[in-house]
């Protein structure tokens, strides 16, 4: 009787088990990945519902990826500095907002608006990593990692499915509905559950390494997603890419002289750290590549050529099963880390994704042809994402954990949107006009898949260059925190 309800709160917290702090991170991680997809099923439709052009409309899913790879190491330092569970909150307010903005939108700016602040929430998955590695024993750290790392695939492949029911069935703002609630479920579950982490890195936020951050990469991937639709050799075009290179070059001088950096590029520059996060992109574009080219060749028309005729919902629930298999590798993949290593599950699960793509080249005649392949899809990213964060928590010190993952999930971002413009711009070049749709021929797919396995090969062979042991011992740095 008057008890102070903090103080309860805080003693549960303390007492929470370790797979219900997995549990509730886990579905956060899920919920922000879901953000990526969550309006994909409405692409065609947005033009109309938005009465907007095309090429405007395509900003509602450019917009989250921009954001989310700005954003995402600027939070794994806020994280290192003040908490990252504090900072989880703000991610997960920004989600909820976002989604009340578009929710109410009817107006394509303020969709905009609300799928960039939705964007910021990315930045949960790295952060619950490092949640993690502060407060879960070496011996159940590798199955938890690999959990949560696997949300960035599953979320957006297990969350399809529903959004294409609701968008099919409901008004599309009940889409953003739904995602607010999501936020509102993920907040409670962290504050009863996720207990505070107290490993923090001192110093101040560097502003001035933020903002060049954030010009840098908007302007690489603003040529990178709309260099197609601009001209590849636009001023716009050239302007956005010269502007980025310059001011990301500036930035990383700055970096390497200012006190309390934004990201400690000395740490980023270790060859298990530079090396992953290069072959990140690689993932990343590999991942995504199949998000872009397997729905549209699935719900492309019969007599087109290269279609299978399919509904928008049966379309999703083919890709689902790799956001499936995705979750169930989770365990076997932290076995497979402690047991060899996490560079040699890295190996296995990138050689993995390039068996999938020479599968699809080969046999893609069938609905069961892009199941099987995305399904092997899955099975290269339950493995590779489970064995990137190991690699460089095992490389980094352990007040960097948050800023290194957020840097991992950066390269990721990198991949992905990359791939969302190669993909589109293939797809729209090798098109043929019929009954005034522009549909994609079955070349433009067979070029997209040859992209991804040159993607997927090359992320292989620098899997290969990574030394099979950082400098410290394994798990050196992943503290016993019992």
């Amino acid at each position: 009787m008057g008890q102070d309800p903090g103080r309860s709160r805080r003693r549960l917290t303390r007492t929470a088990p370790g797979w219900a702090v997995v549990a509730a991170l886990s579905f956060s991680g899920l919920s922000s990945a879901f953000m990526f997809t969550l309006v994909v099923p409405l692409q065609g439709e947005l033009p109309v519902l938005l009465d907007a052009a095309r090429e405007d409309t395509s900003w509602v899913v450019t917009i989250t990826l921009l954001v989310a790879a700005v954003a995402t190491p600027i939070s794994g330092r806020l994280g290192d500095m003040y908490g990252k569970r504090r900072v989880i909150f703000a991610l997960l307010a920004a989600l909820i907002v976002g989604s009340i903005v578009a929710a109410l939108s009817t107006s394509i700016l303020g969709v905009i608006v609300g799928r960039g602040l939705q964007g910021i929430t990315t930045g949960v998955i790295p952060l619950g990593i490092a949640i993690m590695r502060d407060v879960l024993p070496p011996a159940r750290l590798s199955t938890a990692v690999a959990l949560m790392s696997a949300t960035m695939g599953v979320g957006g492949a297990v969350g399809m499915p529903l959004a294409a029911l609701i968008a099919e069935t409901a008004d599309w703002h009940a889409l953003f509905w739904m995602s607010a609630g999501l936020g509102a479920a993920c907040v409670v579950a962290t504050w009863f559950v996720v207990p505070e982490d107290t490993l923090r890195s001192p110093g101040r936020l560097d502003l001035i390494g933020a903002a060049g951050l954030a010009v840098g990469l908007t302007g690489l991937l603003l040529y990178v997603s709309r260099g197609a639709e601009w001209g590849w050799g636009s001023p716009l075009a050239l302007g956005s890419a010269i502007i980025g290179v310059l001011t990301l070059l500036a930035w990383g001088v700055y970096q390497l002289r200012t006190q309390d950096p934004l990201v400690d590029l000395r740490v980023a520059a270790r060859p298990p750290v530079l090396l992953t996060n290069l072959a990140a992109i690689g993932m990343g574009f590999a991942l995504f590549g199949s998000n872009v080219t397997f729905p549209q060749l699935l719900e492309l028309p019969v007599g087109s050529g290269p279609g299978f005729g399919l509904s928008m919902l049966e379309a999703a629930i083919c890709i689902m099963p790799a956001g499936l298999i995705m979750m169930f590798l989770s365990p076997l993949s932290g076995l497979l880390e402690r047991t060899f290593g996490p560079r040699p599950l890295f190996t296995v699960g990138t050689a993995s994704i390039v068996a999938a793509y020479v599968f699809v080249l080969v046999w893609s005649s069938e609905v069961w042809h892009i199941v099987v392949a995305n399904a092997i899809i899955g099975v290269g990213i339950a493995f590779s994402f489970a064995a990137m964060p190991m690699i460089i928590m095992r490389s980094v010190p352990a007040d960097e954990t948050g800023v290194s993952n957020g840097l991992n999930a950066l390269f990721r971002s990198v991949g992905t949107s990359s791939a969302s413009a190669v993909m589109g711009g293939v797809l729209a070049a090798m098109s043929v006009s019929r009954d005034g749709r522009a549909i994609p021929t079955a070349e433009a797919f067979t070029t997209c898949f040859w992209i991804a396995i040159s993607a997927a090969a090359v992320a292989t062979v620098l899997t290969l260059f990574i030394p099979k042991r950082p400098s410290e011992e394994p798990h050196a740095s992943i503290r016993d925190p019992r």
